[in-house]
């Protein structure tokens, strides 16, 4: 059951990641066949209970930023600050108008925040006001002086590692936020210390030892290892669809409303892109075609839009604890033109899927005048799927 109390999530995502070495900003970066900050931002995103996801970004990077979310749900991104505390105010100050009860901050380097971490983090914030996930310290804590000689050891019992998404009463941290601004403080490392320095009670709650923040290039390397290690079924599917031209204004064509002097012939609407795509996907996952799944006989799919087959098959996937690594789809006609087209069907997939738009492929050919394409009398779509499977799916 949705929460009652209205929460929106930040995330940080406007530092330079120099520590990570070579390659541009690390939340730019693909890991595992997506972008840490892809991988960062969806879990948000996709979350029932959050209405609200507001970036902060350098705004150098604002063409890496659209291209590497494409397909995600989040508000316009708010412009970073020179820390990481003034580009936190930035985005609270941004979500102000929107009047949020909760909000969740979050680093958008750590790319393996989960749904359950998420939920836990908004009932804390509802109970405490403000709260951190934190896991315990498995390690003996030394601490040292100047020189690196140990001046203590803590107790252990006593210590947590703190994560991201800490999470807080939006009009509290917001108040802090500014409090800190005026005083002309700007060296907190993270809001929980804010908080602290504001006097809020900080409370803890159940972290994750996967949600680690990415930092050096080793992280880097162990992640993508680990990923490909999970995911090491690699399976292709085709698909092919084709579908006749009838009376109507505009063709549906890879999920996008193209004007034109016919309309399909078909009970649904048409899409002949998508549905090889759909046919694709299932095919790689040995699970039927679409015509089992969604039966031209049962009347609920008459007009149906097609994304919502896309959808079923993309989520058939995740089911298995898989991800789509490319998506290909082949439009042979030759009119309407798909050239002009091309970069707007390929967002709009990678909308529907949740895929990068680099991960997208939309091609095009005539039949040279021959057949039934040539005669115009429809239109074909040939489509292949790259999906990643977990060992013995």
């Amino acid at each position: 059951m949705p929460r009652p109390e209205r929460t929106a999530a930040i995330l940080v995502a406007a530092g330079r990641g120099l520590r990570a070495g070579a390659g541009g900003p690390k939340q730019y970066r693909e890991l595992g066949g997506q972008t840490v900050i892809f991988r960062a931002m969806q879990a948000f995103s996709r979350h029932p209970d959050i209405f609200a996801v507001q970036p902060v970004v350098n705004p150098d990077d604002a063409a890496l930023f659209n291209e590497a979310v494409a397909g995600l749900r989040y508000k316009p991104p708010a412009n970073g600050g020179a820390t990481r505390q003034a580009s936190v105010h930035a985005g609270l100050e941004a979500l102000a108008a929107d009047k949020p009860d909760i909000v969740l901050i979050h680093d958008a380097a750590r790319p393996f925040v989960t749904s359950a971490v998420i939920s836990r983090a908004i009932d804390a914030a509802g109970r405490t006001g403000a709260a951190v996930p934190a896991i315990q310290v498995t390690d003996t804590i030394k601490q040292v002086d100047d020189t690196g000689n140990v001046e203590a050891t803590p107790e252990r019992a006593r210590l947590r590692i703190a994560q991201t998404p800490q999470a807080f009463r939006f009009d509290v941290i917001l108040d802090a936020h500014r409090r800190a601004a005026r005083d002309g403080r700007s060296d907190f490392t993270d809001d929980a210390a804010l908080a602290e320095w504001a006097g809020l009670t900080v409370a803890t709650f159940e972290g994750d030892p996967a949600n680690m923040k990415l930092t050096t290039p080793e992280d880097f390397i162990r992640e993508e290892a680990r990923l490909a290690a999970q995911l090491g079924d690699i399976r292709t599917g085709t698909g092919y669809d084709v579908h006749a031209f009838g009376d109507g204004d505009h063709l549906m064509l890879c999920g996008v409303r193209v004007p034109h002097v016919r309309g399909f012939l078909a009970h649904s609407d048409g899409d002949v892109g998508l549905h090889a795509l759909v046919d694709a996907i299932l095919g790689a996952l040995a699970d039927g075609d679409i015509g089992s799944h969604f039966p031209p006989s049962d009347p609920q799919w008459k007009g149906a839009a097609s994304d919502k087959f896309l959808k079923y098959a993309v989520d058939r996937v995740a089911a298995r604890g898989g991800r789509i690594a490319n998506l290909e789809v082949t439009m042979i006609c030759e009119r309407p033109k798909i050239g002009p087209l091309r970069d707007v069907m390929r967002a709009r997939i990678a909308e529907i899927t949740g895929l990068n738009i680099s991960r997208v492929a939309v091609k095009a050919t005539t039949s040279e005048r021959l057949g039934f394409t040539g005669r115009e009398e429809g239109i074909a779509a040939t489509a292949s799927a790259t999906i990643r499977l977990p060992w013995g799916e």
